[in-house]
């Protein structure tokens, strides 16, 4: 009996291991299967990604920009539709980005293309910054930003691109605010060709003029080479050669902004009393608008809204907001950054609301140097010069001829 017993118990253990070692193969069998599936997930998903990363943006962007603007070079494509008010037109700015980093230092310090979707207040705020860091991460070669407020055509830019050939563009830009639906149609072998920016609608005697000079001014900050900024109209020429007004700009200590206290109705008559307290009278200021100012300044004239927003409310036409703003402006938080000055010769001396302007007939080579040396001095940096003036307006388009014929004899380019 017990022979039989020990016998049963052990036919038992048997089958209990043998029970035991089926399971453990199904379970061993499971996490080989589970496994396999994993690594071939797992290749089959990076097939996918290096598929569609080989080729970015295609399911997308190809359909919102099938011919990408090759003008831009960047990282991504973005297409911008913005409406003109004015006109009703509509605008596409396509910025196609391949090749280069829109981040990389020389995208961002120096933008190779003036168009852009930005509003004037995002411009400013862009604008306006400033870096803590004192020194530059590149060699930075200090430029003068040659600044353009024009109705349409700029018939003196075949002086002007006499004057800039052969110098070094690393020390100068152009830039120009025409009417919005004015396109400057030039070579591209000027120093003109593709420097228009986003530009808006100007009327006379409004703060519109106002507006217009610092977005000029706000465009070129975009660009931190930019360190000294020289407004001008399409009647203005140079009447130095481009060294002459190089080494005499940036060489200065101030910027030339005109600004003096007129105590005449076309002065202190324009004054607005509901400007006080923050503007008094004896602040008001009075100066032409062809001003000539360093970067430290002009980020200080597109920064301000307080006071721009007191001359949009209460000075209205019959106060002429371009020749008060800029120079009352400055005069009461920056007059030790300016000399009191333009260096835009302009001849006021017939009287009346517009200055003489010079044709043909006028243009001769005593013209010239009396424009240069009329027997007066003036303020540069801690003396005084006989060099007042580096420009002068305002020039009828049939004086371009004889000018271009005095242009090596007299003015030197």
């Amino acid at each position: 009996m017990r022979g039989r017993n020990e016998r049963d118990e052990l036919d038992s253990h048997k089958g209990s291991v043998s029970s035991l070692g089926v399971g453990l193969t199904r379970v061993l069998c499971f996490l080989i299967v589970f496994v396999v599936g994993i690594v071939i997930g797992l290749v089959s998903s990076s097939h996918v990604d290096r598929y569609f990363t080989s080729q970015p943006y295609s399911l997308k962007l190809n359909r919102a920009s099938p011919h990408p603007n090759p003008m831009y070079t960047n990282s991504i494509t973005k297409t911008t539709t913005e409406t003109d008010d004015r006109n009703c037109t509509t605008t596409k700015i396509v910025i196609n980005c391949i090749k280069e980093d829109c981040l990389s230092m020389e995208s961002f310090r120096a933008p190779k293309n003036l168009s852009h979707g930005m509003t004037d207040d995002e411009l400013f705020w862009r604008a306006s910054l400033v870096p803590e860091k004192a020194h530059y991460p590149f060699d930075r070669m200090p430029k003068i930003a040659f600044i353009f407020l024009t109705r349409g055509p700029l018939p003196f830019m075949p002086l002007w691109d006499r004057f800039f050939k052969g110098q070094d563009k690393r020390k100068y830009s152009v830039y120009v605010h025409t009417n919005p639906d004015f396109k400057l149609d030039v070579s591209n072998s000027s120093a003109f060709y593709n420097r228009q920016i986003p530009s808006q609608a100007v009327m006379w005697g409004t703060v519109s003029l106002v507006d217009a000079e610092r977005r000029l001014l706000a465009n070129a900050l975009l660009d931190f080479s930019n360190e000294r900024f020289v407004l001008l109209s399409e009647s203005c020429i140079p009447i130095y050669n481009f060294p002459t007004i190089y080494k005499y700009l940036v060489g200065s200590i101030y910027s030339y902004l005109d600004s003096y206290d007129d105590p005449s109705r076309y002065g202190r008559g324009r004054y607005n009393r509901r400007m006080k307290p923050d503007i008094r009278l004896r602040d008001w200021r009075k100066g032409s608008q062809w001003f000539e100012m360093n970067r430290a300044l002009a980020i200080k004239v597109i920064s301000d809204t307080k006071y721009y927003n007191l001359f949009k409310k209460y000075c209205t036409p019959d106060c002429y907001p371009d020749e008060h703003y800029m120079a009352t402006f400055v005069h009461m938080f920056h007059e030790s950054l300016n000399a009191d000055r333009t260096v835009t010769y302009v001849d006021w001396s017939m009287g009346g609301p517009h200055p003489a302007s010079f044709d043909d007939k006028d243009i001769t080579e005593s013209f010239i140097r009396s424009l240069r040396n009329n027997g007066t001095s003036c303020l540069y940096n801690k003396g005084t010069t006989s060099v007042c003036f580096l420009f002068a307006r305002k020039f009828n388009p049939s004086a371009l001829k004889p000018l271009l014929k005095l242009s090596l004899k007299v003015l030197e380019y």
